[in-house]
């Protein structure tokens, strides 16, 4: 149980779409946003911990098409919340008056993330510690990881909003969006090769 829960630990905080989009809610739209956008991480996360549970994941993306087109939809939308980061707080107007991602946004994060079906098939389908009691062992594996998921994800959003907080120029706090948008993009590019 101790390797579960050190492999979840080292999964989860490093750094992909759900934790740097996290950290970049912070910084770019504030705590109270970020609240409502982690709230939803966790709801989609979860989600997608169901449906590998239950198999339908496996018969999903078992289908090329559906996997490349659910690939399609997370960098399409994970373009459009780094766009949004990128330029929080900006005076473009484009983007000025852009309502931060909440709720749904998590949940639709997550539900296209290929990260977190990879992790979620990784954890559930391995490190088996209770092989004659599959749904004990999965519901403490539920439990464990969303006893740590969800300090590390509050451990971003913390990070992004003491960014924000820092008495920094317009135009330093500019290059850390910009940044963190761009370590978002670098994981979703670093995922499609993977997938080629």
């Amino acid at each position: 149980m101790l390797t579960f829960a050190l492999a979840v630990f080292f999964l989860i905080i490093t750094p992909g779409p759900g934790v740097l989009s996290t950290a970049g809610v912070g910084a770019g739209f504030g705590g109270r946003a970020g609240l409502r956008y982690v709230s939803g991480l966790f709801l989609g996360t979860n989600l997608v911990g169901l449906a590998v549970i239950s198999g339908l994941a496996a018969l999903v993306l078992a289908d090329d098409r559906i996997r490349a087109l659910l690939f399609l939809l997370s960098f399409a939308y994970l373009l459009y919340l780094a766009v949004r980061i990128a330029f929080a707080q900006s005076r473009l107007a484009f983007i000025e008056r852009s309502d931060p991602p909440g709720l749904t946004g998590g949940v639709l994060l997550q539900i296209m993330n290929p990260k977190a079906y990879a992790v979620n098939t990784a954890l559930y389908t391995g490190f088996g510690f209770l092989p004659d009691s599959y749904w004990t062992e999965v519901l403490l594996k539920f439990l464990i990881m969303n006893t740590i998921w969800v300090p590390i994800h509050l451990l971003w959003l913390w990070a992004g909003i003491k960014v924000n907080q820092l008495d920094l120029s317009p135009r330093t706090h500019s290059i850390i969006n910009k940044a963190m948008a761009a370590s978002m993009m670098t994981v979703v590019a670093l995922a499609a090769l993977e997938l080629t």
